[in-house]
């Protein structure tokens, strides 16, 4: 595991830390490392459905009917796996 060195961090910054690590019940250090790894790696990644649902919301969503209308319009047969030469 890699080791990472910060300097000048500003005393309201590392107090804020300390006291969000004491609030959390683990070390600075771990705390730190809490707010890195989700800085870096989200632990949601947007995916497709879920972004055409929020727009669904945003645009009002749709009546039962209007489901339904889609749900008979979609492809139910199952996908034919695919094949490389």
């Amino acid at each position: 595991m890699r080791s990472i060195t910060i300097r000048n961090v500003p005393d309201e910054v590392h107090r804020a830390i300390r006291v969000r690590a004491a609030l959390h019940g683990r070390s600075t250090e771990a705390e730190i490392r809490d707010i890195l790894e989700k800085a870096a790696r989200p632990s949601g990644s947007l995916k497709l459905g879920s972004l055409l649902v929020s727009i669904a919301r945003e645009a009002g969503g749709l009546t039962d009917a209007e489901a339904e209308h889609f749900d008979r319009l979609r492809d139910k047969s199952p996908a034919e796996p695919m094949s490389f030469p």
